[in-house]
């Protein structure tokens, strides 16, 4: 008896090319992750802004790499120290207010007030935010017990985290 498979080489063509096209999917669907909590953190800075130039929202950053160990990750972070302290808060004021944070991500909190001088500071921080102004031996300060904690990156993480199995798929 002769059996005969028509499109035998096709077949084995598609199925060594399988890896890669998976591989790149996999890719893709990561970049995909990563730009939508981007997005999502862009927006959720901008929206609760009262003085900004969009900077920090701008300096929001994204990547796909392969670790050391073939492991996929995607990351999405900012450089700009003050979008740290707005996701945790600052002071007995940010340790105070609400949050939600990951397992394992404990902040430490100072518990003194500390003193901004005024003349660093590019708007008036008292009318903005209350924070008070104080003089002291000549020189003008702001003075703060910190900031509550107004998270922009965890919470993009979990909305766009209930999409994840659909955007592999």
């Amino acid at each position: 008896m002769k059996v005969e498979i028509k499109g035998l080489d096709s077949l084995k063509a598609k199925l060594k090319a399988a890896p890669k096209i998976m591989e790149e999917a996999v890719w893709d669907a990561t970049f995909e992750i990563v730009e939508e909590v981007a997005s999502r953190g862009a927006s959720r800075i901008q929206s609760s802004v009262k003085h900004g130039s969009g900077e920090s929202a701008g300096s929001i950053k994204q990547e796909v790499v392969i670790d050391s160990n073939g492991k996929l990750i995607g990351r999405v972070w900012s450089d700009k120290q003050q979008l740290l302290f707005r996701e945790f808060g600052t002071g007995p004021v940010g340790e105070a207010s609400p949050k939600d944070l990951p397992n394992g991500v404990n902040p430490f909190y100072t518990q003194e007030r500390w003193f901004v001088p005024v003349d660093i500071v590019a708007v008036d921080l008292e009318a903005v935010y209350g924070i008070p102004k104080v003089t002291i031996n000549g020189k003008d300060f702001f003075m703060t017990r910190g900031q509550p904690a107004r998270p922009w990156l965890y919470p993009s993480i979990k909305e766009v985290e209930e999409n994840i199995p659909e955007i592999y798929k």
